[in-house]
């Protein structure tokens, strides 16, 4: 089965890899959002890879074809449909492996989020069109399936990890209830989580680096601003000079040249927290 992944896999793999490591241990919303979204980059690499032809087992969607039609009228079925269906098929069988193997509720609440994250990409399926006809008429329409930017994915599964339910087991062991009652309860779309996420802000030993040390932006009121990165423990600041290229010339024919520029600045860092034992963990 690991013969079938092609290239475009590496990176998706090595994020589920490194980031489900940091996650592993707490059933936070973090990991709800890092299974969801690893299990929809598989269904999208490898229905990308059908499309492309850079696998043998599949190819185009085979059930896309004859006449259809839509709101704008009937359309021929034509070019190459993205597989789909066989993506979010490899990714059950892949993905869901090993939490089959294990009956807890750690396995279920992760086989619910992969399946988000599956059914993420079908959502932003699309349907493209040429025309033909005299003078682009559009008498006549090719259509086929074509998934999104995966970047609409992630947007989507984002705005799902800031609306993550917590819930907890339920007593025969085979789904969920919320923890909170005046919550709602989840809905095959919705992320889920059972445990309140760790203070990343800090060094953990599970691999969250924190953000002492972390250069930030002294005058920004945004996420990278010292008030909000450093949270509220201040800042160092130090004066440093750099150099840099300046008052470049060209020179006929071919070449630029440039000046060495000295410039000072100062660079500002958020300061540790006043912790021992956060002291001894680096």
């Amino acid at each position: 089965m690991l013969q079938l992944f092609s290239e475009s896999l590496t990176f998706h793999l090595w994020t589920h890899s490194v980031l489900v490591y940091l996650t592993y241990l707490a059933g936070s919303r973090e990991a709800a959002f890092v299974y969801a979204i690893s299990s929809a980059g598989v269904v999208y690499a490898i229905t990308r890879a059908c499309s492309q032809g850079e696998l043998k087992s599949c190819s185009c969607d085979p059930h896309k074809r004859g006449r259809s039609k839509d709101e704008r009228g009937e359309f021929d079925w034509g070019g190459c449909s993205d597989n789909i269906n066989y993506g979010i098929k490899f990714a059950k069988d892949f993905v869901d492996a090993k939490e089959k193997t294990v009956k807890d509720a750690r396995a279920l609440m992760n086989l619910h989020n992969n399946r988000c994250g599956r059914t993420a990409v079908k959502r932003f399926l699309k349907l493209e069109c040429k025309c033909h006809g005299v003078s682009g008429s559009c008498t006549l329409r090719t259509c086929w399936l074509a998934m999104s930017d995966f970047r609409k994915t992630g947007d989507y599964l984002r705005k799902k990890y800031n609306g993550a339910i917590q819930v907890t087991m339920n007593q025969d062991g085979t789904g969920f209830t919320v923890a909170n009652k005046n919550f709602r309860k989840p809905t095959k779309t919705d992320l889920v989580y059972f445990e309140n996420s760790p203070d990343y802000l800090l060094f953990l030993f599970l691999g969250s680096l924190g953000t002492a040390g972390r250069v930030c932006n002294k005058v920004s009121r945004g996420t990278d601003g010292c008030e909000v990165m450093c949270c509220g423990r201040g800042y160092d600041t130090t004066r440093v000079t750099r150099v840099t290229k300046c008052e470049c010339k060209f020179h006929w024919c071919c070449a630029v040249r440039c000046k060495e520029c000295e410039d000072t600045v100062d660079v500002h860092t958020c300061k540790a927290p006043k912790r021992a034992e956060w002291l001894d963990q680096t």
